[in-house]
């Protein structure tokens, strides 16, 4: 019998077009612990006296801007994941032409960093921030030197990171962008994440294609609903698919 390795060689291989969807998961390989994950979540409460439910919002954005600029500041934009092996895996499968699209829920922009192109942040990106009023946009640099709340140079007004807060409807363009990809697709990865997913639940229905493929650490009740299960991070996985030795030849 093919071990998985090799059974996922052959799944890309065959694969006319295939689409990546990361999680959470992809943050933890990076050792960041997800916000809402319990003991990161309770560190937050005790350390600022809110919830993240609470301050992850627009409305604490809009009320409370000074507190949410602090939690943001030091909790976000200061907890930059590490790199792996994974984002640089992934962009040797796209140079491939082993990869067509990545959906990435994570606002890090771990996968453009390592030279991957065809990316849709589901969520949007921190490295964006933009002025409500005039629509200027700011660098993540302009945003950690402020020394509370970063404001526009224009019109003295709080910087809104394009980001989406909780409770936010995710960009309808996004949203119609990944329908699309998924669609199309003949194998479907999801790395970091699982089938059971809150947020890639609602888009995997509408895969048609012929395999779908989970890679993450932690077990759970959805993964006998995959083709090919392998229980580990995607770092431990993705790079033995060996595709940085060919790089271009199928492009």
């Amino acid at each position: 019998m093919l071990d998985k390795i090799t059974q996922l060689r052959h799944m890309l291989d065959d694969s006319r077009y295939t689409v990546a969807l990361c999680g959470s998961g992809m943050l933890e390989e990076g050792g960041l612990e997800a916000l809402k994950k319990q003991e990161r979540a309770y560190e937050i409460e005790e350390k600022y006296g809110c919830c993240v439910e609470e301050m992850f919002t627009s409305a604490f954005y809009n009320t409370r801007p000074e507190q949410f600029f602090e939690f943001y500041k030091n909790e976000i934009l200061r907890n930059i994941p590490r790199k792996t092996a994974t984002a640089e895996a992934l962009a040797d499968m796209e140079r491939a032409g082993r990869l067509q699209c990545i959906i990435d829920t994570n606002t890090y922009e771990q996968m453009e960093q390592a030279g991957c192109r065809n990316v849709i942040n589901l969520h949007g990106s921190i490295y964006k921030n933009q002025c409500p009023r005039c629509k200027r946009m700011y660098p993540i640099s302009y945003m950690l030197e402020a020394k509370r709340v970063p404001l526009c140079e224009e019109c003295n007004i709080p910087i809104r990171p394009l980001i989406c807060l909780s409770g936010e409807m995710v960009d309808s363009q996004n949203m119609t962008r990944t329908t699309q990809e998924i669609s199309q697709a003949d194998v479907l990865l999801l790395l970091g994440t699982t089938l059971g997913s809150e947020v890639f639940k609602q888009y995997v229905k509408y895969f048609s294609g012929r395999y779908v493929v989970v890679i993450h650490k932690q077990e759970h009740y959805t993964d006998k609903e995959a083709d090919l299960l392998i229980m580990d991070y995607p770092m431990n996985v993705l790079p033995q698919l060996h595709y940085g030795n060919e790089t271009g030849e199928n492009a």
